[in-house]
């Protein structure tokens, strides 16, 4: 899984420069406002949000071992929403944030996005429970759909250090989620069994 999303990044990033296609501010509103739908999904612990975000035919990849490509809007959802329940059982709560850090347009239609994304897990408060992280490295491939709609046609995560997060660079016009700064102990990071290996 780490070798087919380092090929694809070293593939979108030594794309002929020459056919590089400048994003208007309407394309970089809306490719940035892909990461809203993210963040309502997440906040409500509810998959429909990104129905505006994934294409009808969309491949999802996930980093798991034990879960293979998704095919598909619906099942891509699904997916989601399984994991969305999973939190709700526990009484618990999630919010995520990404940090764009390269964004490579190759016409006017499709875009990539390459960016670090945070989850925060927050258990019930009775349970007095610290907060967990999780974070991790994400490639997008969107293309707009007939009706000039931006739409995710694939989607590789993988595992990444919470400092890789922290650490990104804001560029301009590319989404960069400000609302996580560094938490002080005690925090959980990367546990082998929470919530997130169901899910990115």
């Amino acid at each position: 899984m780490k070798f087919l999303l380092t090929a694809f990044i070293l593939f979108v990033s030594v794309a002929n420069p020459a056919f590089a296609h400048v994003k208007t501010d309407t394309d970089e509103a809306a490719l940035n406002a892909i990461y809203g739908e993210f963040i309502k999904a997440f906040k409500a612990l509810d998959a429909a949000p990104l129905g505006n975000v994934y294409a009808d035919d969309t491949t999802y990849v996930p980093e798991q071992p034990s879960v293979g490509i998704v095919k598909g809007k619906t099942a891509v959802l699904a997916l989601y929403q399984k994991f969305f329940d999973r939190v709700k059982k526990r009484r618990a709560s999630l919010e995520v944030d990404f940090r764009v850090v390269e964004r490579i347009s190759n016409n006017r239609n499709e875009d990539t996005e390459i960016c670090y994304y945070m989850v925060r897990y927050h258990p019930p408060q009775d349970t007095e429970e610290p907060i967990s992280e999780f974070a991790g490295k994400l490639v997008m491939m969107l293309k707009k759909n007939d009706q000039h709609q931006w739409r995710v046609q694939l989607d590789m995560s993988n595992r990444a250090d919470a400092k890789h997060y922290y650490d990104a660079t804001p560029h301009p016009n590319l989404y960069y989620g400000e609302q996580f700064s560094q938490l002080p102990a005690p925090i959980t990071t990367d546990k082998q069994d929470n919530v997130y290996q169901h899910n990115k």
